[in-house]
């Protein structure tokens, strides 16, 4: 799908697992071709079966969940949704450099709105299709709600989707919404993460709440944002959403490409996701989990979270660049390096080279 447009191929995937994977007989075959190994790990009170998940953005508004773990993946979070209907921004607004194994996307939370997710998750849930694996929701701000508001619009969307989740993912770090990266600041951060847990107080629930921070927050305003939220009671971290930075171009294309607005994803982004995951591991690893995301593609870069404080991980712009099939081959990996470097179990690793 290299030569389509890249949203337009993106979509096509989705839709094409949204009516594949919804059948018994075919999730059977796409786990017969791809069959990943168990490498259990209990994180946030819930096993899971191997610690890689489809990070948010790929399912947008929840349409194909039963195909995730069809195609390996041991926990799944969809989103990100917001409590209106958006149609995002303009297009084009994903891009592709194929040599630099990067994308950028100025998506701007493009979803049909928390009714029609919550309705969609509900119709599911009836139909007796909702997935064996921990599902995760990440919310965002609706781009016609200002920061000052933006504890309340949360706290409705995670209102109206909690019964359709696990846990749930906190977004103020896309940089696709204007003014949205401006929450990673103490104050407000403890505001959405208290509104959110009235919500689930409320709900007499103990689902997770996780936030999701930048790689381009400097080392103490990370620091300062993590200790805020804990002390309004968040329960973990990931580390990390997309890059304004750019790194240096392959070519005239990638060039290009880079000059792009919008957040980077992909290989280039995981120098900076491995440093944000060992920072907040060090100042608040023995507190809450952390999740690593950004430019995880392979065993290797699997690991090197893992070593760096992360107890799960996420991709996407690795499902782009090699299909389905790095799944498997990245837990297969991970299990191959726990028995190379003696540990008794994933648990044991995580952090161990800090």
């Amino acid at each position: 799908m290299k030569f389509i447009d890249s949203e337009k191929a993106h979509d096509l995937s989705v839709n094409v697992l949204a009516k594949f994977g919804q059948n018994r007989g075919s999730q059977k075959i796409l786990s017969s071709i791809y069959r990943t190994p168990s490498t259990p790990i209990n994180v946030f009170g819930k096993l899971f079966r191997h610690p890689l998940g489809l990070a948010a953005g790929f399912d947008k508004s929840a349409t194909a969940l039963s195909a995730w773990p069809a195609l390996g993946f041991s926990w799944v979070e969809y989103g990100g949704v917001t409590r209106y209907p958006q149609d995002g921004n303009p297009k084009p607004r994903m891009f592709r450099s194929d040599i630099d194994l990067a994308l950028i996307n100025r998506m701007g939370f493009n979803n049909p709105g928390a009714l029609a997710v919550r309705d969609q998750c509900i119709s599911r849930r009836v139909s007796g299709k909702w997935p064996q694996v921990p599902v995760a929701a990440n919310i965002g701000r609706s781009k016609s709600v200002d920061n000052n508001r933006a504890p309340n619009d949360y706290a409705e969307t995670f209102s109206l989707l909690y019964d359709h989740a696990d846990l749930f993912v906190l977004n103020v770090s896309s940089p696709n919404t204007p003014g949205l990266r401006e929450l990673q600041e103490d104050d407000h951060i403890r505001d959405v993460v208290s509104a959110c847990i009235r919500v689930r107080e409320s709900n007499y629930g103990v689902k997770p709440i996780l936030l999701k921070f930048s790689p381009d927050l400097d080392d103490d305003v990370l620091l300062s944002c993590a200790g805020a939220a804990l002390s309004a009671g968040i329960d973990g971290f990931i580390a990390t959403n997309t890059t304004i930075s750019r790194p240096v171009p392959s070519n005239t294309r990638s060039r290009n490409i880079f000059a792009e607005s919008g957040g980077l994803s992909g290989r280039p982004l995981l120098s900076q996701s491995i440093q944000k995951i060992g920072l907040l591991y060090d100042s608040v690893g023995d507190k809450v989990p952390i999740i690593g995301c950004g430019g995880i593609e392979d065993a290797e870069s699997a690991w090197s979270a893992i070593t760096n404080g992360a107890s799960l991980l996420q991709l996407y712009s690795a499902m782009v660049f090699q299909g389905p099939s790095v799944v498997p081959r990245t837990i297969k990996g991970i299990k191959k390096k726990l028995n190379e470097n003696g540990f008794k179990d994933l648990e044991e690793a995580v952090g161990s080279s800090r």
